[in-house]
């Protein structure tokens, strides 16, 4: 009996060494305390509208903050909300609005939400091929429409930039000459309605018996596999996942099929007009590891190469305290080689680990090209696909600021090696130092050795101030012997 006694307590030990190894924290919430500062969430403009002209939604919002700082009970009578965009504001507190019956037999909750953010740049950048010192701005505004918690529909537009070009004031450089720019597009960045078969037709299945919860999504919308590596582009689309499996002995499962045939960009960044795009996307979760596979096929023009094949596999896993992501795609250029499409491969790996001391994080990424791989589709504001590595390669997607160290493949190998310090618990305030390089293994392609910062504040609920610095050395005949850029970026998120 002592023996069993002693098992007893077996599991209770055994789980919190399995905490501690794993860095999680075994600090409980109560359930009464869940969510009690949501009265001080950032608003979105809708309902910061509806309390601008509404006076008793001022007098409600009042009276809940009394409530959490003391100053009299829940006595007060609080008065009904006034709603213009919906029964449910954004993550606050109250009853539910009940909703209405459509006659497929589903509850629909109207809300939309409007929201987005600005973004304004002074940046300098001069790698010998690129000189340009500009000041660049972007706005990405979106609507939300909640009907219920697995429909909606969505639309966003860019109106200060298109393919590529951004409104703003050129100072130097970048093939224009110095003065304004202005680039105003009214063209739908996304626009899809997206949802459950089975809760938009649950009359269909009242019993919940049979197997009708196919998703779908069906517009102009954002792309993206194998971390934006295979593809990352917003494409005229429709596309049907199944989740919920159990397949090959996984815990968790999906598989989606997905056809798009206009706003297609190529590797190039590059819109192709006649280009479609057949995918398939699979993804499993294990005990230790999850995986996912992605398969795609582009039937492109022929000015821009024609068609490719395009597949990718990754693994997201923990070892201990490190994350690791590791992912291995492939190209295949079908007809004819070009910038658009090509023939390769690309291994990446990620690695980072939180540091026992404190909440910092340290990051080691690396990637092998072989050839010269191609994505299915990538948007102009995203550069190429080796944004992932680091700082030095990702591109800010805001103007003609060049990323330090390149994103294209190529036949080379490369890392990102960086440390990135949070100055408080809020984690507002953080700094990022970054070393990189990569070396050119095939032909006459870059080499490079670089060293880049990003300090990035935030203030209050809206603002983030972004400062990033690099210096890099070269070698490289279209390049300079040495390069720089500095940029200096203020976000207002809304």
């Amino acid at each position: 009996m002592a023996a069993d006694s002693g098992s007893v307590a077996d599991p209770a030990a055994a789980e919190a060494a399995q905490i501690e190894k794993l860095g999680l924290s075994d600090e409980a919430i109560p359930f009464d305390k869940l969510g009690e500062d949501f009265i001080e969430r950032p608003r979105p403009i809708t309902e910061v509208l509806e309390d601008a002209l509404f006076p008793s939604n001022r007098e409600r919002n009042r009276i809940l903050r009394d409530r959490d700082n003391g100053i009299h009970g829940a006595g007060v009578e609080l008065p009904e909300r006034v709603n213009l965009f919906g029964g449910n504001p954004f993550l606050a507190r109250g009853e539910i609005y009940k909703g209405f019956v459509i006659p497929t037999g589903a509850v629909w909750q109207p809300v939309f939400i409007l929201y987005g953010e600005y973004r304004s740049s002074l940046q300098s950048f001069n790698n010998g091929a690129v000189d340009v010192a500009e000041w660049a701005n972007r706005l990405d505004l979106f609507g939300n429409l909640y009907l219920t918690p697995t429909e909606r529909l969505l639309f966003q537009f860019r109106p200060l930039d298109d393919e590529g070009d951004f409104t703003g004031y050129n100072f130097r450089g970048g093939g224009r000459d110095r003065g304004f720019y202005e680039t105003f597009s009214a063209r739908v960045r996304s626009l899809f309605f997206e949802g459950d078969f089975g809760e938009l037709f649950p009359n269909l299945d009242p019993n919940d018996e049979k197997d009708l919860d196919y998703g779908f999504s069906i517009g102009r919308q954002p792309l993206s596999f194998q971390d934006g590596i295979l593809l990352d582009d917003s494409i005229d689309s429709i596309g049907i996942t199944r989740s919920s499996m159990f397949s090959f002995g996984a815990s968790a499962s999906r598989i989606t099929g997905y056809f798009g045939l206009n706003e297609l960009h190529r590797n190039n960044n590059v819109r192709d007009d006649g280009a479609k795009i057949y995918g398939l996307s699979y993804f499993a979760d294990y005990d230790k590891s999850s995986y996912e596979l992605d398969i795609a096929y582009v039937s492109g023009s022929e000015f821009s190469g024609g068609d490719g094949l395009y597949a990718g596999i990754g693994q997201t896993r923990r070892f201990g305290h490190w994350n690791s992501t590791l992912r291995l795609n492939g190209s295949w250029a079908l007809d004819e080689e070009t910038e658009a499409v090509s023939t390769g491969g690309l291994l990446t790996s990620q690695l980072s680990k939180t540091m026992t001391y404190n909440d910092d994080i340290f990051y080691f990424n690396s990637f092998l090209g072989v050839e010269d791989y191609s994505s299915a589709a990538r948007d102009p504001s995203v550069g190429g696909p080796l944004g992932l590595i680091g700082i030095l390669y990702a591109s800010p997607g805001i103007g003609e600021y060049a990323t330090p160290l390149g994103n294209r493949v190529g036949g080379s190998l490369g890392f990102g090696m960086g440390y990135q310090h949070f100055f408080d618990a809020t984690k507002k305030a953080q700094l990022v130092l970054e070393l990189g390089g990569r070396l050119a293994t095939e032909g006459d392609g870059q080499s490079s050795l670089g060293f880049g910062a990003r300090y990035q504040k935030g203030f209050g609920k809206h603002y983030i101030l972004v400062l990033d610095a690099y210096g890099a050395t070269y070698d490289d005949t279209a390049l300079g012997d040495v390069g720089y850029g500095v940029r200096a970026e203020w976000r207002v998120r809304f």
